[in-house]
């Protein structure tokens, strides 16, 4: 069984996707939403599989509520409203549907679901990082899973090849972006690069230990950082 929301702010359209998903046994509606506050709430309090999600909507459009996600579900937009939101999903090969649909159409959403959520991580991961302010939470991989993480939870940041592993408590995660271009989406005055391949977050300092000419910095979750010489300046601005 696959779990299902639908978010529309139009209760003609909820019930149309009902109607649709009759004829799709395998799928079970576990909430509806009207309006992108509660979309957020429902989405984050069930984690489903397929969130049907309208696109303008009271409180916030269906691109924000991505924003708000802590797991990232295969998403279906739908939508009355035609160019511009629909060149945003072909550049990303989202899948959508443009009001009013047929059930014909409404099938072949549901058959790109098994073609991965690739495309929903594309689309995702650029909400969240070309925001105008900092970012509150990025998107990572956790096992199998597409999960968003909040930045003031990340204790602090590895280099890990192309990549980059996200600390945070005794979890570890996996972003796409490599620590230079995390290093620029970051608040400076959080975020502070203490080595080629780590950056701390500076709220999660615990403790800061002289080690021959540099320093050890020990982390809230309990792991150590080593600063290197060539940051050296930056600690020493901060103990000042």
């Amino acid at each position: 069984m696959k779990k299902v929301i639908l978010v529309d702010d139009e209760k003609a359209g909820r019930q149309l996707i009902k109607e649709y998903l009759q004829g799709f046994p395998e799928f079970i509606l576990l909430a509806e939403a009207n309006n992108g506050v509660d979309a957020v709430r429902e989405i984050n309090r069930f984690k489903p599989d397929l969130v049907f999600l309208d696109v303008q909507m009271p409180g916030m459009t269906g691109f924000e509520v991505l924003t708000h996600l802590e797991e990232i579900p295969k998403i279906i937009f739908s939508t009355a409203y035609d160019k511009y939101a629909l060149s945003a999903f072909e550049v990303h090969a989202v899948d959508y549907l443009l009001k009013p649909y047929t059930q014909e159409r409404f099938a072949t959403a549901i058959a790109k679901l098994e073609k991965g959520n690739e495309p929903m991580a594309s689309l995702t991961d650029k909400l969240l990082m070309d925001q105008p302010s900092y970012p509150e939470r990025v998107l990572v991989q956790k096992q199998n899973k597409l999960v968003t993480v909040a930045v003031s939870e990340i204790d602090w940041i590895e280099a890990y090849g192309d990549y980059s592993k996200l600390h945070s408590g005794d979890e570890t995660f996996l972003s796409n972006y490599g620590i230079s271009a995390l290093e620029e989406k970051m608040n400076p005055k959080q975020f502070v690069r203490v080595h080629r391949s780590s950056i701390i977050n500076l709220s999660s300092v615990q403790e800061l230990k002289k080690y021959g000419k540099s320093y050890d910095i020990r982390m809230r979750n309990g792991e150590r950082v080593r600063v290197s010489r060539g940051y050296l300046d930056r600690i020493r601005e901060l103990i000042l």
